[in-house]
């Protein structure tokens, strides 16, 4: 889309102060130079997305997978305006030290997300990096800081705050107070997820660079298990189902709500149900965020059934007037007592973008709120102001997720003193908050 269609298109729905925001962000004589470290399956959906919705120049790609990067850099070359192939790199060092990006994604594993995102900043380019945005607190804390230091707009991929029935949600039923006092939220996730099998370990394939897709984690034997996209599945490289979807929805519910950090965090669970699979991540886990007035209690199970299908993975609010149940999907109000009930559904953009339909694990519900991400990341990237899922928020929710998880190996709860970023009174859980490096890779300081 050119600059004057895009303008048109996204007017409708807009206010007209958020319009001249986004307006700005196409104002520059030539196209935002980009670069996509990590070239798999949300690494291309967030490119993708961004390419829709801006007149950017994709330049360069990164990925230690020679094959997945050749794949993307066709189907970057076929999607863009310009139908340049991207230059192709393995190693994220050399792509950046080229210094001539402007924006730089970042869709790696978890484990890879420190690094390459401070690298970024250093080297001029704003960013927007995938959540969770770290594996430990101390990284995150250093990468909020790299932010700060070099004056960089980093948007985080929990695009829940740009999804548009959840932003009427809270427009409409949070703050104009159907809900009333609210003293409890439930978030969860059901999904029969975690990998259950059990293959042996192998020699890693030829064309992937296991020792730099390793990096920094521990070195594991290579498992077909592992690469691609199943690499969730191991501590190693992130923080199981907290840290891959139950950030999503308690950073949704501190934005809807307006919350900070919490101030004890606890967990209970474990490996309860499958216990013969390879995966070392909890198959059902409970957190309980207590923020003052407050509990947010998240649960995940990988086996047996949803308690209400239609929400599987979501967030229920209970307040004193009501209920709110919230997902990717859909959102309903039930009034306690009289009143009126509301239910919406996602809001999908086929017609207007036909080429998400045959897109390859395009997620279809959710590409208009990456579409809504994106534009926001680049208005403020024009304004040199915060976007919604700034760096900080970014940190808080998945710090918030990591301290869950301690609190699961401590047996005990932790108690978050936010203005010293430590546990109170444990110098257990504080050690913690920093894994070690496998080297030479050294990590980050604040």
């Amino acid at each position: 889309m050119n600059r004057r269609n895009f303008l048109r298109a996204g007017a409708a729905g807009l206010a007209l102060s958020t319009m001249s925001r986004y307006a700005g962000a196409f104002a520059a004589p030539k196209p935002l130079r980009v670069g996509l470290i990590g070239a798999g399956w949300y690494g291309k959906i967030d490119l993708f997305r961004l390419i829709q919705v801006a007149p950017v120049d994709v330049v360069s790609l990164c990925d230690v997978d020679s094959r997945m990067l050749s794949v993307a850099a066709d189907m970057v070359a076929a999607r863009q305006a310009s139908k340049k192939k991207p230059r192709t790199y393995a190693d994220y060092r050399k792509m950046l030290g080229e210094k001539d990006l402007d924006i730089v994604l970042i869709g790696t594993p978890d484990h890879w997300h420190a690094l390459p995102m401070i690298a970024a900043v250093e080297t001029g380019a704003d960013v927007y990096v995938q959540k969770p945005i770290s594996v430990d607190v101390i990284e995150g804390q250093a990468m909020v800081a790299a932010a700060r230091k070099h004056n960089k707009v980093v948007q985080v991929g929990t695009q829940r705050r740009s999804t548009p029935h959840l932003i009427e949600a809270r427009d409409r039923i949070v703050r104009e107070g159907k809900l009333g006092r609210i003293g409890l939220v439930e978030i969860y996730c059901y999904y029969h997820m975690r990998n259950g099998s059990n293959p042996p370990d192998t020699t890693p394939p030829e064309y992937l660079d296991y020792e730099m897709w390793t990096g920094p984690a521990p070195m594991r034997p290579f498992n077909s298990m592992v690469h691609p996209r199943g690499w969730r599945a191991f501590k190693e490289y992130g923080n199981g189902i907290l840290g891959d979807m139950c950030i999503h929805m308690y950073d949704a519910v501190r934005w809807m709500l307006d919350l900070g950090w919490p101030k004890r965090i606890s967990s209970t669970g474990g490996i309860l149900v499958s216990k013969g699979a390879k995966a070392n991540i909890p198959d059902t886990q409970t957190a309980t965020f207590d923020h003052g007035n407050m509990d947010i209690v998240w649960q995940h199970r990988t086996w047996g059934p949803s308690p209400d299908p239609k929400y599987p993975w979501g967030m229920t609010f209970y307040g004193e007037k009501g209920t709110l149940k919230a997902s990717v999907m859909s959102y309903d109000f039930t009034p306690n007592g009289a009143g009126q009930s509301v239910h919406r559904d996602v809001t999908y953009e086929r017609e207007q973008y036909p080429e998400d339909v045959t897109e390859k694990d395009i997620e279809l519900h959710v590409a208009p709120a990456v579409r809504g991400h994106m534009k926001d990341f680049l208005a403020a990237v024009a304004a040199r102001t915060k976007p919604v899922a700034d760096i900080e928020q970014g940190h808080i929710s998945t710090a918030s997720c990591i301290l869950a998880n301690t609190a699961l190996e401590l047996g005990r709860t932790l108690i978050w003193d936010a203005a010293k970023n430590q546990c109170v009174n444990d110098e257990e859980a504080n050690r913690r908050l920093r894994r070690p490096y496998r080297g030479p890779w050294v990590h980050p300081e604040v």
